[in-house]
């Protein structure tokens, strides 16, 4: 398809394959796409590894949503006819080591401290010298393309007036392991597994490969092979046994701790140096976004708006949503047009259940009334604690075996009784569970649901820990959102009870009247989740690979709970 030829019926000229000198002397690769005026403009810089030319089909493919075969998660850098409508200049670029650019790529959204910011920088300036360019300059994207926004804007480029990041992804550990928990989806965007192209491979290299010794680094892969989780799937066998087929993926699955590979480069440890307007917003669904997105609103010192947007969790591609708003945004930034974005209030949320949407000016609301349900017997979740000992109210539990033996998910659950008024929940929240195993370690995965009168359920909002990720910094922590290092793991003694604190990912919904709040208990997901069937392929997280017997305590001395943000 000659896409040149499709561009100019919508008044579009393009500069294709413009080589740009990084300060190292590497060239990056850069399409520019601009009015077919004589004027000068602002521009929009897309930076990603997943390929320009992939981009193009913002010119010719009508949006998909999942599940659609034509759903490809890669084309994230905007609409291009859309922008240039609007007398922006849109360009792109291709990562460097990536694509048509030189160089080598390594780490992926600042985890292993690559050149993502820096080439950032220098793209922008010489953006800003160009014929076509006013000097100001801002950047669009989703999710990897949101995350270098980030990095870029850490940097200070002179001419980088403001970002506008939507879906992207801050916590470069947390997008790897929920909780602790490996997540498989990653994979699936780098290596191209199912409705992902992945990177653009040009010359790539593995973080651990440049900075260990061959000894060294083939310890490093021992040693994750000894995870009796990993024993039990052959894929990751086959990441561990060939890393130079997976130089990109390697360097997380051997880093399944916290700690400076991840901190040392990703947005949410750099976003305090930001010193322009911010514009940051995610969808409802994709908790491990929220919370960081979140994060970055609370660290960032400069002009900063937050909008939590409605489900589903996983936006169309090409990527195309909420560019009116981005539109608003930089025509006050870049063009000085009074468009009304900057006199609204800098939180807006939008709240799943009531259908309706909420302006905010601080985040936890204030007045949040933390409300905490008690896991009863007979599968109950009551506002008051239990008052007998584990004498007369002994634990319940499951046992679970692995994948390799059944499919079969074995769960607890517990209900509220039918609300009499309705229940706002805004905000984070945790479930506290004194448990026992029988093993040294186990996930444990907690969904919360809104289950109507007749039996249907609506998935509200998702925790994730590992048993042996339980270790919490109290001096971080508050009763709703308790923080957990993941700087070690540290074995569980079988049949010892423990207090594990799981976070519950942002929620934002109405329980209606008559409604029930559900807490469901697991350890692994099911083989068809339809939570997991939104997102990209391979949404599901690593199963743990040892049969286990999960005992939960909720007697008078082990009041096990769920706490929940309340807004009145």
């Amino acid at each position: 398809m000659d896409f040149i030829q499709v561009a100019e019926k919508y008044g579009i000229l393009v500069d294709k394959d413009i080589m740009v000198p990084m300060r190292d002397g590497v060239r990056i690769a850069v399409d520019v796409y601009r009015p077919k005026k004589h004027s000068k403009f602002p521009a929009l810089v897309a930076y990603g590894p997943y390929g320009k030319e992939l981009q193009q089909y913002s010119l010719t493919l009508a949006p998909q949503r999942r599940p659609s075969p034509l759903w490809n998660g890669a084309i994230e850098a905007g609409d291009t006819k859309y922008i240039i409508s609007h007398d922006y200049v849109h360009v792109i670029a291709d990562a460097r080591g990536t694509g048509k650019s030189e160089g080598i790529f390594y780490g992926f959204m600042g985890g292993g401290s690559g050149w993502e910011g820096k080439d950032c920088y220098d793209l922008i300036e010489w953006v800003a010298k160009q014929p076509w360019c006013n000097g100001n300059v801002g950047m669009v994207g989703i999710s990897y393309y949101s995350s270098v926004q980030i990095l870029a804007a850490a940097e200070n480029p002179p001419h980088l007036k403001a970002i506008f990041c939507n879906g992207g992804h801050y916590d470069v550990y947390e997008f790897f392991y929920h909780g602790g928990i490996l997540w498989m989806m990653p994979r699936a965007a780098i290596e191209g597994r199912g409705g992902d192209s992945g990177i653009a491979w040009g010359n790539l290299k593995s973080v651990m490969k440049m900075r260990l010794s061959e000894e060294q680094f083939w310890q490093k892969i021992k040693e994750r092979m000894e995870d009796p989780d990993i024993q039990h799937y052959p894929d990751l066998y086959h990441v561990l046994t060939y890393p130079d087929s997976h130089l990109v993926y390697i360097d997380f699955l051997l880093n399944p701790l916290d700690g400076p590979f991840y901190r040392d480069g990703e947005g949410i440890t750099k976003c305090h140096k930001i010193n322009i307007p911010v514009y940051l917003s995610v969808k409802l669904g994709r908790g491990w976004t929220v919370e960081s997105t979140i994060e970055c609103f609370q660290r960032i010192k400069s002009f900063t708006m937050l909008e939590i947007q409605p489900p589903p969790p996983m936006q169309e591609r090409p990527f195309h949503e909420f560019h009116d708003m981005m539109i608003r945004w930089y025509d006050y930034w870049l063009k000085g047009i009074d468009t009304g974005i900057t006199k609204e209030p800098p939180i807006k949320i939008y709240v799943d259940g009531a259908k309706k949407w909420r302006h905010e000016t601080e985040w936890p609301i204030p007045g949040t009334e933390w409300v905490k349900f008690y896991l009863r017997t007979h599968g109950r979740l009551s506002k008051d604690p239990e008052t007998l000992s584990s004498e007369f109210v002994p634990p319940e539990g499951f046992y679970q075996p692995p994948l390799s033996v059944t499919n079969e998910v074995r769960n607890l659950r517990w209900s509220s009784e039918p609300l009499d008024d309705d229940f706002e929940a805004i905000g984070p929240g945790a479930v506290y569970l004194y448990a026992t195993i029988d093993t040294d370690d186990t996930n444990f995965i907690v969904r919360l649901y809104d289950r109507d009168p007749y039996g249907s359920k609506t998935l509200v909002t998702i925790g994730y820990l590992k048993a042996s990720h339980r270790e919490i910094d109290e001096s971080k922590s508050t009763p709703w959102r308790p923080y957990h290092p993941h700087e070690r793991a540290i074995p569980v003694i079988p049949w010892k009870i423990e207090i594990y604190a799981i976070n519950l990912y942002t929620m934002s919904h109405c329980f209606k009247k008559g409604h029930f709040i559900e807490l469901e208990l697991s350890s692994i997901e099911p083989v068809e989740d339809p939570a997991i069937a939104k997102l990209p392929p391979e949404g599901f997280h690593l199963p743990s690979g040892r049969a286990t017997t999960h005992k939960i305590y909720r007697d008078r001395a082990h009041p096990s709970y769920l706490i929940l943000p309340h807004i009145r």
